[in-house]
């Protein structure tokens, strides 16, 4: 029988990926570095050391990804076996933010008017979306 050895810390980026919260490393690396990821409210970069125990918390798009590792990990396994070493805190709410599509502004410009003119075009800037005549 063979018994893996659990290291006592893992890479913060290699976590990340294997647990599948980021789809790369390379992109975990990247939010680390950018601030998007913090243990105990504090940034951390790539190479921080994970430990069993600790609050990851990781803006992912739209999402605040809130989880707790339970296990350390650093090959990348199914999703259901990734499942067993982290505990997924993440309030519903932030779950909702992905399906809500962003209402974009909507700027109406009258049929046979043609393409606008540089002019237009910035008086079509400064419009607040809100129901306007048209032009």
């Amino acid at each position: 029988m063979q018994q893996t050895v659990q290291p006592a810390q893992v890479r913060l980026d290699k976590w990340l990926w294997a647990v599948r919260v980021f789809k790369t490393r390379s992109l975990a690396a990247d939010a680390c570095r950018a601030g998007h990821v913090k243990i105990g409210g504090q940034p951390v970069k790539p190479a921080h050391g994970v430990k069993v125990g600790e609050i990851i918390t990781a803006q992912v798009g739209p999402i605040t990804r809130t989880v707790k590792a339970l296990g350390l990990i650093e090959q990348r396994v199914c999703a259901k076996t990734a499942a067993l070493y982290m505990e997924d805190l993440t309030p519903p709410e932030e779950y909702k933010k992905r399906r809500e599509p962003e209402a974009a502004p909507l700027v109406v410009w009258p049929k046979g008017q043609g393409r606008p003119t540089k002019k237009d075009r910035r008086l079509l800037g400064g419009l607040s979306f809100e129901q306007q005549e048209p032009l």
